[in-house]
């Protein structure tokens, strides 16, 4: 980022949001303390579509016995599922956008489909971003050792310096 300062290029600095109130905390906080920073280029917002399964499991019930089988999905079934994510992933994108217009802040939406994990850092590393920003959701050791958790994940992957903002 010193780089990007000393020669006056664009500096990138990109928000992941999902549907949690700590992403749009860490979007609050980014609005508030970084406003000179993102006020000449665009904050770049981001949000992760979930990958829709393509094959589902099927009971049978033949009396006391369950037989289970895949069943698999309908290729309209798979295209309505996909839209379905995208328009929702859009008014998120969308509403974070229209936070940020009544801050003055002008900002560009970004959607991809895929694990949010590497998502994110796929995202980073294409869009050349300077600052990723993440809210913490406050998992705690356990929860984050079974569920795992896309902060630490992208703090030890992504391209770039990452800020985790923890709510209070």
């Amino acid at each position: 980022m010193a780089k990007a300062v000393a020669e006056g290029g664009e500096k990138k600095v990109m928000v992941a949001i999902d549907e949690s109130e700590y992403s749009y905390y860490a979007l609050m906080w980014v609005l508030d303390n970084l406003k000179e920073s993102i006020s000449k280029f665009p904050l770049i917002i981001f949000m992760a579509q979930p990958v829709t399964k393509y094959n589902s499991p099927y009971s049978a019930s033949l009396g006391s016995v369950r037989m289970y089988y895949p069943v698999a999905a309908t290729p309209d079934f798979v295209y309505s599922a996909q839209e379905n994510h995208r328009k929702v992933a859009i008014a998120f994108l969308e509403k974070a956008k229209d936070i940020c217009s009544t801050r003055g802040i002008k900002a560009e939406m970004v959607t991809e489909v895929g694990d949010p994990k590497t998502a994110i850092c796929n995202a980073v590393q294409k869009l050349n971003i300077n600052l990723l920003v993440l809210g913490d959701r406050g998992l705690g050791k356990i929860k984050r050792a079974l569920v795992g958790s896309v902060s630490n994940y992208c703090v030890q992957n992504a391209k770039c310096p990452v800020l985790v903002v923890k709510k209070p």
